[in-house]
Parts: structure tokens; C-alpha cells; sequence
């Protein structure tokens, strides 16, 4: 995309105009074609009659629209795409749906979202499951060893990030999923963090579950995302939270068993003007260049922001090398990163405050303009000036 399109581009975000906005990993803007949609579907709800039985017809192919696009993102088929509202969401429906064993162990590692975390110590305490931990930071060199020495003879599963939110370290996924089933232990990703940045084939991966978001790099709005299940393991994981969206129904209004796929483990109402919303955000993209087109962009301005980081007093970088993904972290010598984020807030600057380790996490994404590396590198200069 050469310059002039993209300064045109990245205009069509509102939330872009006013701010230097590197929070992508917190949260996606708007596209105004994306906001568009949202508008439009609630209005065309609303004069068909929300309850009317002629926007049904029309409710169902949004849904069946989305899983669509989504499994087109991941390289899979509609029907390993459960709905969700949120990564979390997705985590819990796996986590909750296997049948543990007291005394069975599950490894997470120690840059799991506190989501993830709350959900592990939720299960140890009732079903009496033992829950282990490898460390990924500080930083690990071979994280797949890391891994095997952490395994148990009892270990049922593997929890991990696709993509660490935190010191933004893309994880080899793959040999990891290899690493397990070795060993009879399945496999969930947290994907908030690579969903919408990196190209990705579930099958070829080969991971077992895979749980991510709308909301951060795919743009979209909050509180819809999605769970990726394996054909093979649709059947073998229960549902806990269980509604009609999952469930097949007599003439007379009786469960009558569950849903063939993986829209079993879906409930109830949605919000749909969130589904053609997200739809629509994910089609904006498909119009800048192909998947690996994009993640290239965006590391070449990570790499861009990272070696201008190297180079700073005052800072340390959690990555040791060019990140292979649009989170960049880094610690202050001096500690002060909440009162950063505030005053670079004040200029209009987004960044975001990490407590784990205790940091600063600015994102870029494909659309992001090297002027406002520049701005941030610049400010941030200049407060280091001013807090030694």
C-alpha cells in the first residue's frame, strides 16, 4: 500500500484522527464501515420488528455469514466456529468441559492472561486438579523444552498464549501441539493476541482448541469472538453452560439433543448487530493485501519501534530481539510506567501499562503510520528527561 493510501486509510478510523492510538492489543478502533454496520443492522432489527418472524431468516445467514468469514481467517471449516463473547468465555466452555479427575494436572505458564489464571485456580479448588506452571519469563530461549520438563505423567492439558500479551513472543506452536499429543495431552491457545495479526491454518497446526477475540486486531466491536474446536473433539467435550443456540428441538419446545458441531457450546441471545459489525471489519481487511501481507507490514514497523527502543537510556525492552509480532514492551529503570501511560495520555498518546511484568506495551498494527512511532519515541524522550 503505498503512502497516500494508507494516510487515507487509516483516516477512515475515527478513533485515529485525534490520537496517537498503539493500544491494539487492548483494543481494535472502529472502521467506518464497521461502525456503519452496527448501525445499520440494529435500524433494520428494530423496523422489521425484533421479534418478528421475517428478521429471523435474516438473523441466521449474519451467523452463518460469520462463521464463515472467521473460518476463512483460520484456514478452517464453519463448523469447528463456536460463538463466543470473548477469549475468556472460550477458555472457560474448554476448561469446564473436561472431565478432570481429581489428582489430574494442567500446565499453564506464568504470562497467562489473570482471566486464564482465575479460571485454573477455580478448578483446582473445586474439582481438586493440580495445576502446574512453566515459566516464559524472564525470558526463555527454548520454550518447547521448557514445556516437556514441566509434563506429568497425569497432565490432561496444556493452556498457553499463541502469542504472549505480554512480552509479545510469538510461541512455535505447532511443535508444541506435537510435543503433547506425543504424550495423550490436548492443547488450548489463548489467541487474543494473534487473531487478525498472525496468518494462521488451525488444522496444519493442529492445536486442539483455540480461543480469541473480535475486538483487538481484527478491529471489531467488543464482546464477540469465537472458540475453534477440533472436528474430532466436538463430541468428546461437554458443555457446561448450555442454551437453545446449541441444542436441537421438538415440535413441542423439548431439548432434543445437542447440535451436530461446534455451535453446541453456544447459548443464547447475542447482541447481532456485533455479527455483520464484525463480519464487515474483517472484510475491510481483506481488502489491504493478503493475511501475510499484512503481518509483514506489521513487523516491519515493530521492528522499526523496537530498534529505536534498543537504543534509549532509561529502558530495557522485554524482547531481546525484534518481536515477531505488533506488541513491543519494555521496563523503565526508574518504575514509573502507570504515571507514563497517564501523562503520555495526556498528549493524546495510547499506550498501555503491564503489571507482569511490571512494564509498558505500545502496539502497531499494518495501518499504523511511522510518524507515530516517531511522536511516541519522541515524547517518550523527552519524559525520560524529565523523571531520570
Amino acid at each position: 500500500m503505498d503512502l497516500e493510501t494508507l494516510y487515507a486509510y487509516h483516516q477512515s478510523y475515527p478513533a485515529l484522527l485525534n490520537k496517537t492510538y498503539l493500544n491494539y492489543g487492548g483494543q481494535g478502533p472502529l472502521h467506518q464501515e464497521t461502525w456503519q454496520a452496527m448501525i445499520q443492522s440494529d435500524r433494520h432489527i428494530q423496523e422489521q420488528g425484533p421479534f418478528a418472524n421475517r428478521v429471523f431468516p435474516w438473523l441466521s445467514q449474519q451467523l452463518e455469514d460469520l462463521r464463515h468469514a472467521l473460518a476463512n481467517l483460520l484456514h478452517t471449516t464453519a463448523d469447528t466456529i463456536a460463538l463466543t463473547d470473548s477469549v475468556t468465555t472460550g477458555c472457560n466452555i474448554v476448561l469446564w468441559g473436561i472431565n478432570w479427575q481429581a489428582g489430574d494436572h494442567l500446565l499453564i505458564s506464568n504470562c497467562e492472561h489473570p482471566g486464564v489464571v482465575a479460571i485454573a485456580q477455580q478448578l483446582e479448588r473445586r474439582l481438586g486438579i493440580v495445576v502446574d506452571r512453566v515459566d516464559f519469563w524472564p525470558w526463555c530461549e527454548d520454550d518447547v523444552a521448557a514445556i516437556a520438563a514441566r509434563l506429568h505423567p497425569r497432565t490432561r492439558l496444556v493452556v498457553l498464549s499463541h502469542l504472549l500479551w505480554n512480552t509479545g513472543k510469538l510461541l512455535p506452536l505447532q511443535e508444541i501441539v506435537q510435543l503433547c499429543h506425543q504424550r495423550g495431552i490436548q492443547v488450548l491457545a489463548d489467541a487474543a493476541q494473534s487473531v487478525g495479526m498472525v496468518p494462521l491454518n488451525l488444522p496444519a497446526l493442529g492445536v486442539d482448541y483455540y480461543a480469541f477475540t473480535g475486538h483487538k486486531w481484527c478491529c471489531g466491536p467488543a464482546g464477540l469472538g469465537g472458540l475453534y474446536i477440533r472436528r474430532d473433539r466436538i463430541e468428546t467435550l461437554e458443555p457446561t453452560f448450555v442454551g437453545w443456540r446449541g441444542i436441537h428441538q421438538t415440535r413441542d419446545a423439548q431439548p432434543a439433543g445437542w447440535k451436530d458441531d461446534a455451535s453446541r457450546f453456544e447459548v443464547a441471545t447475542t447482541a447481532f448487530s456485533l455479527v455483520s459489525a464484525l463480519t464487515t471489519a474483517l472484510a475491510v481487511h481483506e481488502q489491504w493485501g493478503s493475511g501475510g501481507d499484512r503481518y509483514r507490514r506489521i513487523c516491519y514497523l515493530s521492528q522499526y519501534l523496537w530498534q529505536q527502543l534498543q537504543g534509549m537510556g532509561g529502558l530495557t525492552c522485554l524482547s531481546p530481539v525484534p518481536p515477531p509480532s505488533g506488541l513491543i514492551s519494555f521496563q523503565l529503570t526508574n518504575g514509573q510506567h502507570r504515571q507514563l501511560v497517564h501523562d503520555l495520555e495526556a498528549q493524546d498518546i495510547l499506550v498501555r501499562e503491564l503489571l507482569f511484568p511490571p512494564s509498558v506495551r505500545a502496539c502497531v498494527h499494518y495501518f499504523t503510520l511511522p510518524e507515530e512511532c516517531d511522536r511516541f519515541v519522541l515524547a517518550l524522550k523527552h519524559w525520560l528527561q524529565a523523571h531520570p
